[in-house]
């Protein structure tokens, strides 16, 4: 089962986050951080040849033959594939590996932008009863909903315009996770066979991520769910089957009613970074007990099971997360993109954003630049593993050791500034 509705996780082998105010599935992004330019030199793909209509014929007749033999039944493959034509333009988005990076606090200036929270509050008023219902059904509150919706597809402006069943048909004969497309594949021929939707109408982005939700076929078999019972799930065109399908997704990953997805904390002076990592989990007492207070409130939220996390360093601001945030995480497996919702969601609930300043005069690195930084810290005896440019927790262990070495904040937080100090 995927752990998240889009599916770039697994066809760019990284975590997947939105971009802009396009489809949020068709980026894929590095240490948690958003996409911007695409590479060239190491990191660009090798050319291959082209491929001819003929050899996607040959293999979507021997597809059509498989897929009737799983059970599909031959009137649904005539209506869903006789048209299917290869995308050359889905492989080249696919081969197009991103190597530069944008900051989070650049990625949340979009995501959470002025023009996102009034779309995000006029939404939320216009289907308040279809938000309070999903809400009565399964726990999960309206501006969590809306604000899922607002950075999935931009309140369904843009959930991408690609058919779904030539975007994965491309993939499973061309692209680079061809097993994965064409499960993905046979699931979208299911749905199809249910009669939730219609061939034409099966749209979405590049990567196969459909609709306002962007679930993929196997995220919807999984996940949607009938909310204006007429007997079809449709994340296309009935925004209470939209919000159920959200909702339930978030139920299923674990949302807890009436808590919030966590809040945003100042630390201590003498504060332990090594603590800051979403696998330390304590209650909000034991928190306390370390001087972790909230910036606004008197208390801490009472979490069971909540972590410190600092998405940009000791420079920037805290939060301390609970269980609610690990679910939006379920959805979409990028801390950036869970700060974004719950962000989004405050602000069109009209509570306070964030308000703590980020470091924007630092520099992000780049994914070659960050292999250098681990194959660097290898080399200095702070071991982290193997270099994949990605700042996992190994690479935030070393990185922390190294920073303590030269007697800087231990926070884990990789500037340009760092990596200039180990070249040199």
């Amino acid at each position: 089962m995927l752990t998240t509705p889009l599916l770039l996780a697994l066809l760019a082998g990284c975590q997947a986050a939105p971009t802009n105010e396009a489809s949020a599935a068709d980026t894929a992004v590095s240490s948690e951080s958003e996409a911007g330019q695409q590479t060239n030199g190491e990191d660009a793909e090798v050319a291959e040849p082209e491929a001819t209509p003929e050899d996607f014929a040959a293999w979507l007749a021997a597809f059509r033959r498989d897929a009737q033999a799983q059970g599909i039944k031959e009137t649904t493959l005539d209506r869903a594939l006789d048209d299917v034509r290869y995308r050359p333009r889905v492989i080249e988005l696919d081969r197009s590996q991103p190597e530069f990076v944008r900051p989070i606090w650049q990625y949340l200036d979009t995501a959470v932008s002025a023009t996102r929270i009034d779309t995000g509050q006029r939404r939320l008023a216009a289907h308040r009863d279809t938000a309070r219902q999903m809400e009565q059904r399964f726990g999960v509150s309206p501006e969590i909903i809306v604000a899922i919706w607002g950075i999935e597809s931009n309140y369904g402006s843009n959930f991408g315009d690609f058919s779904t069943l030539e975007a994965l048909a491309t993939l499973a004969f061309d692209g680079r996770r061809r097993d994965f497309a064409r499960a993905e594949l046979l699931a979208a021929l299911r749905i199809l066979e249910a009669g939730d939707i219609s061939p034409g109408r099966m749209i979405g982005s590049w990567a196969g991520a459909m609709g306002h939700t962007q679930f993929i076929p196997s995220s919807f078999e999984a996940y949607a769910v009938d909310g204006d019972d007429d007997g079809r799930r449709d994340i296309w065109g009935s925004i209470p089957d939209v919000m159920a399908s959200t909702a339930n997704y978030l139920a299923r990953a674990g949302w807890q009613p009436g808590q919030p997805w966590g809040v945003e904390v100042a630390l201590t002076d003498d504060f332990d970074y090594s603590q800051a990592e979403l696998e330390t989990r304590r209650a909000s007492q034991a928190w306390a007990e370390r001087g972790v207070r909230p910036l606004a409130g008197k208390a801490l939220p009472e979490f069971e099971s909540a972590s410190v996390i600092l998405p940009a360093g000791a420079r920037g601001p805290a939060f301390l997360v609970g269980k609610n945030f690990r679910a939006i995480l379920r959805y979409n497996n990028a801390t950036s993109y869970a700060l974004a919702v719950g962000s989004l969601a405050n602000e069109i609930a009209g509570r306070a954003g964030i308000l703590g300043d980020w470091p924007r005069d630092e520099q992000p690195l780049m994914r070659r630049q960050v292999r250098e930084l681990q194959r660097l810290l290898n080399e200095r005896g702070f071991e982290v593993g193997q270099p994949d440019g990605i700042m996992g927790p190994n690479t935030r262990r070393g990185l922390r050791a190294y920073q303590r070495s030269i007697g800087e904040t231990p926070d884990g937080f990789a500037t340009l500034r760092l990596l200039e100090r180990l070249q040199g």
